[in-house]
């Protein structure tokens, strides 16, 4: 018997039947009963479009799904009074401040999920560093305390509030000092709760120590002009800067700040103006500011006093004796230059030191004095407030502690039994203290130490303010409950004082309204929703040093360092400090230059280690007069003879699951001069027999012949912008096996200016968070399996060996030493070509390309054959070795229900077996074609922002579509200095490069 019912293959068989458009004519039309349609009766019924694709598409899978009984139960709770903010799949963002710098939080359905820069904030003007990108991270940290601790023991508020405030009542009868610990605190409202805590406990000493001191700088300026400040520094006014181990771009003081400074003077805009500044560098070890100088000269740390002596004696004409690089020719010469150069550019010439000695400062302020850069180049009378630690108030507090006349120490911000040089000291005296309490969030070092821990609020949770530099103050506003039973210190304070007003919004709203806002004209509500106020700047004055140059304390300083092996301590870029060495997304942070993660090492130069005899990857013990520490070895090019490198911030044992036994600390290397702290000291070098391979994400530095990085001097610029771009005369001509097809909508390309990219690695970072990138930890990243979506390729640049040195001509690197070198930083990140390799390999079709120029992953299809990855040129493909979400093997504190609450909902996680790569963060790109639809207009450029530009310092990268002829992309790619990396393959990019322009000046001095 013939069958009555209706069979059909989908939708496309009936879209075009009478009855299926006479029903759809009105799109929000009651749907039909799922039951009709599944008796094959609904087409003749009304149903709209929407309906008709859930009942046939998820309503059939979900049902399916439950049949089978495999897909795991959740529990879903929906919103029963859906808060007024809160649209599900839709994100709200808040203004809030990170280090002073204005910040906008991501937040979906209420939880943090991302970190951006504030486009109009004063300090990163949008942009932001790995460490401010990985923060959101923090706010989920499992190591975290779950609610105040007495003696180890969990306590209620309530009974600490109580035990507290009678104890300071005691010390406050006995007339003994209550020493707040405190890292630079720079918050007006904070500021104000310490008077009023200090007001109620009349003996209270604010004690402020900063994990890396500026002290040397701040009492230079004390000393040189009566003003002890540290200063803001103005690199974007500057044409020739002269730097002694200042990492400006990296570590030191405001990285991003400066960089978005420096960088103004050398990017594409400023190159078209032909106009770029001259960067001189003199330090030991490689650092990320070293490696974007247009010269590097290598010295060593005893080298540095003298060397800043005999600049001022070469620009002033004073007699100096004993301050002579006779041992360094490369150092003598280029002082000499670097002279002739500061004075062309007087008025618009700057020299810093990253040193923390009084003397070397106090010269540096006077050759800064003599070129007339206060006023232009540095801004005494707008300081900067980031860094305000005075290093002899913490020893004269150990001394008090040690003479039993402190009766309570709290500490807020600061760990000195980890980050202070003198930790066994500070481990004896707080023994003899009565009262120890800490603010910290988890049982870390100095929290241990500690009888009450008050575990304090995450900046995401709290209410607060910050005046980073003079005339700019930012607010802290939270952007999620308190995740834990935890309170906000400045609460705690004020609670103990018995100040009525607990609620700190209140507190820190009344002190804006009779402060800030009354001085900007401006409303309470403005400031929520701007994130800052800024008032209009002090004129900066001109200012005479009148401090003593002290030459033979300099040299004497000098020659106690010239014996052993000199050990240079600094701040990796990523880690920095270590406060947040918990992270893991900043320990697998390839370092900028030795693109080494999860691990601090020893740096020695290649030759000098052969000299040696130790090899690559040798554990040697490290050792000074009182401290010693192992650690494998890494030959790092550029590293000065006879120096060592190694950098704070790791050894971490008691911060968490990530950071407890990573490297080693080397903060007890640190010794005192005057009592302000010295990161140079002299140490010795054996090997221990051990052997330890560090996990590196960039190994093969060759570029085997092919033209990757294309650079000219910016003299050869100035005269043909296409020099070395290879875009003049005649090119190979070119085949192509596929057709070509017309991409009348988007066409979306990227442009990244190597001029501007300082190989920071924010970018990384941005991406990891944004695109739900896992971390996959030490091991897998020794087996070459890190899955960053983007990397940045640190080349290094070896020229003739023995050229000569003259003034003549350039100083360059001596390849038999290996020190003076230069180097390029080449983001690299897929690069959706036209004509894509891995496309025509994959046999399931799960990468294809888009009618929008994008090279797309369809994860489902993706059977891991690895054919694209063998197949692609850039090798940017990253293959899933493991399930990294949920495999117990990687727990980085990433793979468990509560961490992953920081996921973006946006971006599907991979699984094992699955191949993934930089998808130009596709999500963002329909986000706004969605936006702008609502808004019923077209895309304009600016609408999409990738991840990596949005964050990037230095606006090296920029996105958008080149179908738009007046599209800041469109226009960048047309530059004389655009190139394509391997474009000779015809595979056609859709990443344009441009040229680097070294401005080497020398031969025109």
């Amino acid at each position: 018997m013939e069958s009555t019912k209706k069979y059909w293959k989908g939708l496309e068989e009936v879209k075009n039947t009478s009855e299926f458009v006479e029903k759809n004519k009105n799109e929000f039309a009651e749907p039909i009963p799922v039951e009709e349609l599944l008796e094959g009766t609904g087409l003749n019924s009304v149903t709209p479009r929407r309906d008709f694709l859930k009942a046939m598409g998820f309503g059939l899978g979900a049902v399916s799904l439950a049949a089978c009984n495999v897909a795991p139960v959740q529990k879903s709770i929906p919103y029963l009074i859906k808060p007024e903010e809160v649209t599900p799949g839709i994100p709200n963002y808040y203004t809030s401040s990170y280090k002073g710098g204005s910040i906008l939080v991501k937040t979906r359905e209420g939880r943090p999920i991302k970190i951006e820069g504030n486009p109009a904030c004063l300090i990163n003007k949008g942009g932001l560093n790995a460490q401010a990108q990985a923060a959101v991270l923090d706010l989920y940290d499992v190591s975290k305390l779950k609610g105040p601790l007495f003696k180890g023991a969990e306590y209620s508020w309530d009974d600490i509030d109580n035990h507290v405030k009678q104890e300071l009542a005691k010390v406050q009868a006995s007339g003994k000092t209550i020493a707040l610990v405190t890292s630079t605190i720079n918050s007006p409202s904070t500021k104000a709760v310490i008077a009023d805590f200090s007001a109620q406990y009349t003996t209270t000493k604010q004690v402020t120590v900063d994990a890396v001191s500026y002290s040397g700088i701040i009492k230079a300026n004390e000393a040189s002009f009566g003003k002890a400040v540290l200063p803001q520094y103005r690199f974007d006014k500057a044409n020739v800067i002269v730097s002694f181990a200042a990492d400006f771009l990296g570590s030191w003081i405001s990285p991003v700040q400066f960089t978005k400074q420096y960088v103004s003077n050398r990017n594409m805009a400023s190159l078209d103006q032909k106009k770029m500044s001259r960067h001189i560098q003199f330090e030991s070890g490689l650092s990320m500011t070293g490696t974007n100088a247009d010269s590097r000269i290598a010295i060593k740390l005893s080298e540095e006093g003298a060397a800043i002596l005999s600049l001022y004696a070469a620009l002033t004409g004073a007699a100096v004796n004993g301050a002579s690089l006779s041992n360094n020719k490369p150092a003598d010469a280029a002082i000499k230059l670097a002279a002739k150069e500061l004075l062309a550019a007087k008025g618009a010439a700057l020299v810093v030191s990253g040193s923390n000695n009084v003397a070397i400062q106090n010269v540096v302020n006077a050759i800064n004095s003599f070129l007339g850069s206060y006023g232009t180049t540095i801004d005494l009378d707008n300081p900067s407030y980031q860094f305000a630690g005075k290093d002899e108030d913490f020893s004269m507090l150990l001394a008090d502690m040690n003479a039993n006349r402190v009766g309570a120490v709290i500490f807020l911000g600061a760990n000195p039994a980890y980050s202070h040089p003198l930790t066994k000291e500070f481990t004896e005296a707080i023994k003899k203290v009565s009262l120890t309490i800490s603010f910290a969030d988890r049982v870390d070092e100095t929290g241990s130490l500690c009888q009450v821990i008050a575990p304090n609020h995450s900046f995401l949770e709290s209410w607060g303010d910050e005046n980073a530099v003079e005339g700019h103050y930012t607010i802290v506003q939270p952007t999620i409950n308190p995740i834990y039973n935890t309170r906000q210190a400045e609460v705690s304070l004020l609670v103990w004082a018995n100040n009525p007003t607990q609620d700190y919004y209140t507190y820190v709203k009344a002190n804006w309204e009779k402060s800030v806002l009354a001085l900007a004209g401006k409303k309470w509500n403005d400031i929520l929703q701007s994130g800052f106020v800024s008032l209009a700047p002090k004129v900066g004055g001109a200012y005479t040093s009148s401090a003593a140059i002290d030459a033979d304390a300099i040299l004497k300083l000098g020659k106690s360092l010239d014996k052993d092996i000199q050990l240079h301590v600094y701040q990796s870029v990523a880690i920095g400090s270590g406060e947040q060495a918990n992270n893991p997304l900043l320990q697998e942070t390839p370092d900028p230059v030795s693109k080494v993660t999860w691990d601090n090492y020893a740096a020695l130069n290649p030759k000098y280690a052969e000299s040696l005899g130790i090899n690559q990857f040798d554990i040697v013990t490290i050792k000074s007069d009182k401290h010693s520490i192992d650690l494998p070895v890494l030959h790092q090019p550029g590293q000065a003879h006879g120096t060592v490198s190694v950098a704070v911030g790791y050894g971490r044992t008691k911060a968490g699951k990530v950071a407890d036994g990573v490297g080693q600390n080397a903060y007890p290397f640190i010794t005192y001069n005057n009592g302000v702290a010295n990161y140079a000291n002299t140490v010795t070098i054996t090997k221990t027999g051990g052997f330890e391979e560090l996990a590196q994400t960039q190994t093969h530095h060759s570029f085997e012949g092919r033209n990757i990085i294309r650079e000219a001097s910016f003299a050869d610029y100035k005269k043909d912008p296409t020099h070395g771009s290879g875009n003049h005369g005649a090119k190979h001509e070119k085949y192509d096996l596929w057709s070509k097809y017309d991409q009348p909508g988007h066409n979306w390309v990227m442009a990244i200016d190597l001029n501007a990219c300082t190989g920071c690695g924010a970018c990384i970072v941005a991406c990891n968070a944004e695109n739900n990138v896992p971390v996959v930890g030490k091991d897998e990243v020794r087996r070459r399996r890190e899955m960053h979506w983007m990397r940045i390729d640190r080349y290094y640049t070896f020229n003739e060996e023995g050229k000569q040195i003259t003034e003549e001509k350039e100083i360059d690197h001596i390849e038999g030493r290996m020190e003076n070198i230069s180097v390029v930083h080449q983001p690299m990140m897929c690069q959706h070509c036209e004509h894509a390799p891995c496309e025509t390999v994959c046999p399931v079709l799960a990468t294809v390309h888009s009618t929008e120029g994008l090279n797309h992953m369809a994860y489902n299809r993706c059977v891991g054959t690895r054919y694209c990855a063998n197949n692609c040129p850039y090798k940017v493909r990253r293959f899933n070795w493991f399930n990294y979400w949920n495999d117990s093997r990687f727990d980085n504190y990433l793979n468990n229900e509560f961490t992953q609450l920081v996921l973006n909902p946006d971006v599907t996680t991979r699984s094992r077996g699955v191949m993934e790569k930089c998808s130009m963060c596709i999500q963002r790109i329909q986000a706004s074609k969605l936006e702008a639809k609502i808004e019923k207009r077209a895309m304009v450029d600016g609408d999409v922002k990738v991840a990596c530009q949005q964050t990037c310092p230095a606006n090296a990268i920029v996105f958008g579509d080149a179908n738009d002829p007046n599209s800041e992309v469109s226009k960048a790619l047309k530059n004389e200095r655009t190139y394509y990396v391997l474009e000779e393959l015809n595979v056609q990019p859709g990443v344009g490069y441009m040229t680097k322009i070294t401005n080497t000046g020398l031969q025109e001095a």
